[in-house]
């Protein structure tokens, strides 16, 4: 009888490493056969130099130049591989800090370089068919680029690997993470509703990586040998679109929606919205692209259209492509979730619907756009800088519910008809948006030595930036960073210093979350309670980070 158990056990063992050999090998060989498609081409061997001077870099008819208002301007010509071996050869030291901010960040997140290792190994399994999903033209601008980047970080991947699975990074990170990295508000008025009836566009770009990844705000103005000139909001290294325009009045910004876990890549969206800028003209051409590519998440993208005279939604998921009109009469509104009838019955959407910010955002804008009606450039940039609740509800600062979190990357407001597209400098939409003249810019007009914006047309900083509340935010966000480290180590803080962070932002419901993970951290667990059930007193923007809330003081309990 134990012979038979032994021989058993052993057939079993046996059978179970077989199969962890053949899972091993199935892995190495989707590890090793992954394939990036890198580009074959050869550096060109060009007398030409890059010329410097304090603000400007040239490049033959290639510019990148550093303007008063803090903003980076490129301008960019050429095919697709010149396009990029000319933005590396102009912005290597740009394109090595963003690179180097991001990997800080998730050193920051993931101090163990073996689990590095593992992450990188995990992303080249999940990309290994990125190359094939995003078309040749723009790996050969990655490729280009990718030539001017470190090999410091080499072993994350190849320069030309890393940027291409940058672009793949976005939707990734709002996918797996489920903190929607980029929960952005826009929306587009016209006809009655715009004060002089042409379309008028206005969107905050909320993504957030830490204030440094946002210090080196990039406009790119390209001009293509295929497809159409278009401008383009980002940063260095970034091909993709997330807000841009091009010569036809065509502009493209996108809104992340609620994502299952992908299984592996696919197009990632800023590369879909760079196709559609480059290449339509119509909403219904922008659709008919994006209905040919497939996407690995969801996605609302916001096309504008000054032919069309018009804007609507193109609702993208993984499994379906929907074109969404709008519901009222000359306006549409978008946040994070769906609105059209074809998603109106998806779990995923309804989900979101019930336990996220977006449907308070989406009811926030429409209310403002309501007060301020007819919609200019002016109300534009006043609704997007617009930090309070419903009914000027005070939800403290930087809480997901507002339009204005004071987290965006860039904000920008377009013009379509006028071919004008307005682009906000630091902080977040605080600062002054300074105008763009897309008709000077495309007919060679403007002298790229000397400033390329129209002053004349700025919109002004925020007088918000005056108020003593606005210092308390600065302080807000300078200690909570702070806080969370002493969190994480146990460590004591001194009582002036909390209190000081208690008043910065006593409205907001994160800063008493954080007194109290404070507290319980150094073993106070009663006053760790008192600061969490004071959490719960204010606005909170999702069902999950309220429930967070209650099991700390269930378990407490």
């Amino acid at each position: 009888m134990r012979k038979g158990i032994k021989t058993t056990i052993k057939y079993a063992t046996g059978i179970l490493l077989l199969l962890i050999v053949v899972l091993m090998g199935g892995v190495c060989y989707l590890y090793f056969s992954a394939d990036m498609l890198t580009p074959a081409y050869t550096p060109t061997a060009s007398a030409e130099k890059v010329l410097r001077t304090d603000s400007l870099r040239q490049y033959g008819d290639n510019y990148l130049r550093h303007s008063q208002s803090g903003l980076w301007e490129l301008k960019i010509k050429g095919n697709a591989f010149q396009r990029g071996e000319a933005i590396g050869k102009l912005s290597p030291d740009l394109l090595y800090y963003q690179e180097k901010v991001f990997v800080d960040q998730i050193r920051e997140i993931i101090p163990s370089e073996s689990y590095l290792k593992f992450l990188r190994f995990f992303i080249v399994l999940f990309n290994r068919e990125l190359g094939k999903n995003v078309a040749e033209e723009f790996r050969d601008e990655i490729y280009g680029i990718s030539l001017s980047c470190t090999h410091e970080y080499d072993f994350i991947g190849t320069p030309y690997e890393r940027q291409l699975n940058y672009h793949s990074a976005h939707d990734l990170g709002h996918a797996m993470q489920d903190y929607m990295l980029v929960g952005c508000s826009s929306f587009a008025t016209w006809g009655t509703q715009s004060a002089d009836s042409s379309l008028l566009i206005g969107r905050n770009f909320d993504f957030y990586v830490g204030d440094a990844f946002a210090h080196n705000k990039l406009v790119s103005f390209y001009e293509p040998e295929q497809g159409y000139k278009f401008a383009s909001v980002g940063w260095p290294g970034m091909i993709g679109v997330l807000s841009g325009m091009n010569e036809t009045g065509l502009t493209v910004t996108i809104n992340a929606a609620k994502s299952a876990v992908p299984t592996g890549s696919a197009t990632p969206i800023s590369i879909l919205t760079r196709e559609i800028l480059q290449y339509a003209s119509t909403i219904e051409e922008a659709y008919a692209i994006a209905q040919k590519r497939q996407t690995f998440v969801s996605e609302s993208i916001l096309i504008g259209s000054a032919k069309d005279g018009k804007a609507a939604i193109i609702e993208k998921s993984p499994e379906k492509t929907v074109l969404f009109a709008g519901e009222e009469k000359d306006r549409i509104i978008c946040t994070n979730h769906y609105q059209s009838e074809a998603f109106s019955k998806d779990e995923r959407n309804m989900e979101n619907i019930r336990t996220s910010d977006s449907p308070y955002r989406f009811a926030r804008l429409k209310e403002l756009i309501n007060e301020k009606l007819p919609i200019d450039v002016t109300k534009a940039a006043s609704i997007l800088r617009n930090h309070k609740g419903l009914q000027n509800t005070d939800l403290g600062l930087a809480n997901e519910m507002a339009i204005n979190q004071f987290i965006a990357h860039h904000s920008v407001i377009f013009q379509p008809e006028r071919r004008i597209m307005w682009v906000s400098t630091s902080p977040w939409q605080c600062g002054k948006y300074v105008a763009y003249d897309l008709n000077k810019i495309f007919s060679d007009s403007i002298d790229f030595l000397r400033e390329i914006s129209e002053p004349e047309q700025t919109i002004p900083a925020d007088t918000f930036m005056e108020q003593p509340e606005f210092k308390q935010l600065l302080t807000y966000k300078k200690l909570t960073p702070l806080l969370l480290k002493k969190i994480r180590r146990k460590e004591k803080v001194e009582d002036s210093v909390l209190k000081r962070y208690e008043a910065s932002n006593p409205s907001l419901y994160f800063v008493y979350e954080v007194l109290g993970d404070y507290y319980e951290a150094i073993r106070q667990p009663q006053q760790a309670v008192g600061y969490w059930k004071k959490a719960l007193n204010r606005p909170i923007p999702k069902l999950q980070e309220k429930e967070r809330i209650q099991q700390k003081i269930q378990k407490q309990s």
